[in-house]
């Protein structure tokens, strides 16, 4: 491992501490589908107001995804400071996912935004640096993560991590910038799943950083609970950082309510017998994964992905959601029983 001996960074931000529970909805697609103005309900059939709802059933933070220049405006700086800002009025947490791509930045894809492509690594590193300066000062978050779903690095082809040295300046950067300019944000670095998880923070324990995020979706990440709460709390123990789910979605039919391909859709991509694709089902997953973390040491909290979203543009749409059958809302749009276990007394 003598691969990640790295210096640490001089400037050093807050200790963080184990704080109130974090019950998290990523809500990054609710400013688009609020345009055609869906209806939500509770689980009585009442129409309500859905960031009320959701409020009202413990959610404290909300989770949003920030790309660079997006074809649309959507995820964009402009979109997600307005939603920001009406979302603490209402009382919310700012949880920002900075993606530092024009479009979705996962383990499969880094692109490097097409404005900063062709740069030099230490321009890069301008750029990266002076963008999340802008990114913090003008929404002030609470926590923001230096990247999305990190595991083959970010900024390809420069910061993959088969370049570590590179992968690593260019987190530091990041993390630089939020240091200096909203030093009361939480940094938290963002690994999707839980194998080789160890491996990568081990190579970043000399980085100021607060929080490990974790995505766990089983039909990516494993089926064994018992295997995921281990290592949880092995890696929250090892690196002595607080540690949270910062994704995470199961389904609560495997049927469909518009036509555009789900994600899930087959047994096969269950926990099953213990969690069936039925209400019941999706509301004991949940349940399950909120109480592993609330009981390991460090735990920290729970993210629901893609909670919100439903089939949106209707029940013939092609481009509608792949995600409906496991949104916290079914296909009436009336509340699931999941949506009360992300948070409980």
């Amino acid at each position: 491992m003598l691969l990640f001996s790295c210096k640490k960074e001089e400037k050093k931000g807050p200790v963080a501490e184990k704080t109130d529970f974090i019950a998290a909805m990523d809500l990054s697609f609710f400013p688009e589908m609020s345009a055609a103005n869906p209806s939500f309900y509770d689980q009585q059939g009442n129409q309500v107001d859905f960031l009320a709802l959701i409020k009202s059933k413990g959610i404290n933070t909300v989770r949003l995804r920030v790309w660079v220049n997006p074809v649309s405006q959507h995820s964009g700086l402009e979109e997600v400071k307005q939603f920001s800002q009406i979302l603490k009025a209402q009382g919310f947490k700012i949880w920002l996912s900075l993606h530092y791509a024009d479009t979705w930045a996962d383990p499969g894809q880094q692109l490097t935004p097409t404005a900063w492509q062709g740069l030099s690594l230490a321009a890069l590193k301008d750029s990266l640096y002076n963008y999340t300066h802008g990114i913090v000062t003008q929404i002030k978050p609470d926590y923001v993560q230096i990247g999305n779903e990190i595991n083959t690095g970010f900024l390809h082809p420069q910061g993959n991590i088969n370049n570590f040295t590179n992968f690593y300046g260019l987190l530091e950067r990041g993390i630089a910038a939020v240091r200096d300019h909203a030093p009361q944000t939480k940094i938290i670095l963002h690994y999707a799943g839980i194998e080789n998880a160890a491996w990568f923070f081990n190579g970043l324990q000399a980085l100021n950083y607060d929080i490990i995020g974790l995505s766990y979706y089983p039909l990516w990440h494993g089926k064994s609970l018992p295997d995921v709460k281990s290592k949880l709390a092995v890696l929250s123990a090892t690196y002595n950082k607080p540690i949270l789910i910062a994704e995470t979605a199961y389904p609560f039919t495997l049927a469909w309510n518009d036509w555009t391909n789900n994600v899930v859709g087959l047994d096969t991509q269950l926990i099953l017998p213990d969690y069936p694709a039925t209400p019941i089902g999706q509301r004991d997953f949940v349940a399950r994964l909120r109480s592993m973390i609330e009981e390991t040491p460090q735990g920290l909290g729970i993210c629901y992905w893609g909670g919100e979203w439903v089939a949106w543009r209707g029940n013939q749409a092609t481009n509608g959601s792949s995600w409906e059958n496991q949104a916290l809302f079914d296909f009436q749009n009336r509340a699931l029983p999941a949506l009360e276990e992300l948070k409980r007394p």
